[in-house]
């Protein structure tokens, strides 16, 4: 495994450039760019905010960044998985022309949307500065964990799902099920109380999704450190994720190119 991440290290200026060419074919000839990650997240923000706090009967300007820090960290984890699905499939060329580890594949579409959840980070961070002064403070520091966290967790994610996608084809669109299916059952955009005043804190308290957010929203949103359990809870999925993608790795990489 050591000489596998060394092989990756080792082609840093490849997956890095792969990275960077996906975010400018992304906005090409788009005249607010990269503004976007900013724009479509809070318009949705806003939208929502008006529906839902017209029907939980809160406040909307309280309520929109906890909306927005669901959107923003829920659209890397989905649009990660789901592009890093196809990873393989649409790098084939590069996969049968070239020996890098195919991991580089997913690397590049998790470092990618990993820019775009910094650019939209910042929307939520003026967003509370205006309306939650009073939560700045040394906390916010643990928010910046964020990114290598939702890195860590989304990139060997992906990869596992990559293996199995190039000879299942049908993985990609089982997935969005899925996706929407996990989405249902975590805080995204409903408070996370209103799970546990309905009996079904089991989603909560045993839903890595909730404990990635409150990497987020504890430090921006309630001005306090993550606590030590949503810290566990990430560790041990990165863990679990990085485990399953090696073991998967190690049996099906030689074989992919035979199923491009």
């Amino acid at each position: 495994m050591a000489n596998y991440l060394q092989n990756i290290w080792e082609s840093r200026y490849f997956w890095s450039h792969l990275a960077m060419a996906d975010l400018r074919s992304k906005w090409r000839r788009s005249f607010f760019g990269i503004l976007w990650s900013i724009i479509q997240p809070l318009g949705l923000t806003i939208l929502l905010a008006i529906v839902f706090g017209r029907i939980f009967k809160t406040d909307i300007v309280r309520y929109a960044p906890y909306i927005l820090s669901g959107i923003i960290v829920w659209d890397y984890i989905s649009t990660t998985t789901t592009a890093g699905s196809l990873a393989f499939v649409q790098a084939d060329a590069y996969i049968k022309q070239s020996r890098h580890p195919l991991a580089i594949y997913t690397l590049r579409t998790a470092v990618a949307n990993l820019i775009v959840l910094m650019m939209a980070s910042l929307s939520l961070i003026c967003w509370v500065l205006v309306v939650a002064p009073e939560n700045v403070g040394w906390c916010w520091l643990a928010a910046l964990l964020i990114f290598p966290i939702a890195g860590l967790i989304c990139w060997p994610m992906a990869t596992c799902l990559a293996y199995f996608a190039t000879r299942f084809r049908d993985i990609p669109h089982a997935l969005g099920l899925l996706l929407q299916a996990l989405w249902f059952v975590s805080p995204v955009y409903f408070d996370a109380q209103i799970f546990r005043n309905g009996g079904l804190q089991a989603l909560i308290d045993y839903n890595p999704i909730y404990h990635l957010l409150q990497i987020v929203r504890a430090p921006l949103l309630e001005g306090r450190w993550p606590s030590t359990e949503n810290l566990a809870w990430c560790a041990a999925t990165i863990m679990l994720m990085s485990l399953l993608a090696w073991l998967v790795g190690r049996r099906v990489e030689d074989k992919v190119i035979f199923y491009l």
